[in-house]
C-alpha cells in the first residue's frame, strides 16, 4: 500500500512541475514571440517561391526538357578534359613501356656482342688478323 502512495505523490508532483515549466516558458517568451512569428515569416519568403515559380523551376528541370547550352559545353569541357587525360596518361604508359624495350634490346645486344667476341677470341688461332681490324664499316 505504501508503495502505491509513494507512486501516486511522484506522478502528481510531477505532472505538477511540468505544468509550472510550460507556463514557465509561455510567459517567458511575451514580445519576443510576436517578434520572432515576424522573422519566421521572412525567413519563410527567402525559404519559400511562389507555386507559379516552382512550377517553372521544375518544368525546366524535368529528365525530358532539353539542357541549355551552357550546361552542354560544361558537359563537353569535362569530358574533352577527360579524353585528354585518359589520352596522356596511355602515352605516358606507352613511353615508358618503350623505354623499357629499348634497355631490354640494349642489354640483349650488349650480351650478344659480348658473347660473340669471347668466341671470337677463344677460337682465334692467329692466322688471320683479330677481328676488331676485320670490321666492315657500313
Amino acid at each position: 500500500m505504501a508503495w502505491r502512495q509513494l507512486f501516486l505523490i511522484s506522478c502528481l508532483s510531477t505532472v505538477v512541475l511540468l505544468s509550472m515549466l510550460q507556463e514557465g516558458t509561455s510567459a517567458s517568451v511575451g514580445t519576443r514571440q510576436v517578434a520572432g512569428q515576424e522573422a519566421q515569416e521572412g525567413v519563410k519568403e527567402k525559404i519559400f517561391m511562389q507555386e507559379s515559380d516552382a512550377l517553372n523551376f521544375l518544368k525546366k528541370r524535368s529528365k525530358r526538357s532539353p539542357r541549355s547550352r551552357d550546361e552542354v559545353n560544361a558537359e563537353n569541357r569535362q569530358k574533352l578534359r577527360a579524353d585528354e587525360l585518359r589520352r596522356e596518361y596511355h602515352e605516358e604508359q606507352r613511353n615508358e613501356f618503350e623505354n623499357f624495350v629499348e634497355e631490354q634490346n640494349d642489354e640483349q645486344e650488349e650480351r650478344s656482342r659480348e658473347a660473340v667476341e669471347q668466341w671470337r677470341q677463344w677460337h682465334y688461332d692467329g692466322l688471320y688478323p683479330s677481328h676488331l681490324y676485320n670490321r666492315h664499316h657500313i
